[in-house]
């Protein structure tokens, strides 16, 4: 456990009451597993994290920084440290029209749920987010690994990050400085922090976007097992080929190990039935890949970001 002086100073950097002890991560991630971590903060200001990040670093303690806790899974033991949690407490936005009322930049705390932030776009009859509506995560994780549904990416969108590096430095980065690619960026190369994001969009007919935005959700209903907690897309997608079709064909719908199984909705997620496990989970993916592997040679990578298991 965390020294009670430490916590203290935490406290009096973000506040008392966004400091828990002993907090269940399985309340904090969309696949609804993970055991307690030591100490769970909610900084609600971009100012407390560069001292943050200062003062853990200082006194060496361990931290991990997440978003909704989506495409996360947390050992069944919890994590020994800090979590830091930029959501629902870290969320403001502003929106601000060019002078010619056509371009509409968003400048958003990497906190705001991008679900949140494309409806509130469209509200304002802003094109260009509507792909991100249904992305289940923080718009500071989306930037990490450039997010993207149905043909379009936040490297689309993005104009420039703010993010503290491991040492608390403030840096801006333009759209070119952040080398985003196919779910990496430099956010993920240098370990850095996303605290705030600017996106531009274009204004057109809210009518048209609403009905884009209702096309997509429906089209998500259909293909996606939206009625189980899951952490997204479980595996990468091998070049040339999708996760998801090569688990279907190796007949791997509905395979089960405890609590998780995958979906038979969309093979390229494994669900959480009820009282799944971080164990169980490993176990079922590790088999999958193995079958997989064994029936096409071709080896399947975890895009599910694992934390505070011994191997890592």
């Amino acid at each position: 456990m965390i020294d009670e002086h430490i916590v203290q100073y935490i406290q009096k950097i973000v506040g008392k009451d966004n400091v828990k002890l002993s907090e269940p991560m399985k309340n904090h991630t969309t696949l609804r597993i993970g055991g307690p971590v030591d100490c769970f903060v909610t900084p609600t200001d971009l100012g407390q994290i560069p001292q943050l990040i200062q003062a853990l670093k200082t006194f060496e303690i361990d931290y991990y920084v997440i978003g909704n806790g989506s495409n996360l899974l947390v050992s069944d033991d919890g994590f020994q440290g800090v979590i830091i949690q930029l959501y629902n407490r870290y969320s403001n936005y502003s929106s601000c029209p060019f002078y010619d009322r056509k371009t509409v930049q968003f400048k958003a705390l990497s906190g705001v749920s991008m679900v949140k932030l494309a409806a509130e776009a469209a509200k304002e009859g802003c094109t260009g987010f509507e792909f991100a509506s249904g992305i289940p995560g923080s718009l500071g994780g989306g930037v990490c690994m450039n997010a993207g549904a149905y043909g379009s990416e936040l490297k689309d969108v993005i104009v420039s990050a703010t993010v503290c590096d491991r040492d608390g430095t403030l840096m801006e980065l333009s759209k070119e400085e952040l080398e985003l690619g196919y779910r990496k960026s430099v956010i993920q190369e240098k370990d850095y922090i996303v605290l705030e994001v600017v996106i531009e969009l274009k204004k057109d007919d809210p009518k048209v976007i609403k009905e884009k935005m209702e096309s997509l959700a429906a089209l998500r209903k259909e293909k996606q097992p939206l009625e189980y907690p899951s952490a997204g897309s479980t595996f990468k997608r091998p070049q040339g080929f999708y996760a998801g079709k090569l688990i279907s064909d190796a007949g791997l719908k509905g395979f089960a190990v405890g609590g998780v199984k995958v979906s038979e909705k969309h093979a390229g997620f494994v669900v959480n039935t009820g009282m799944a496990t971080a164990q169980d989970f490993i176990k079922l993916t590790d088999e999958v890949a193995r079958i997989v592997q064994e029936q096409t040679g071709i080896k399947l990578e975890l895009e599910v970001k694992k934390l505070g298991f011994v191997d890592g």
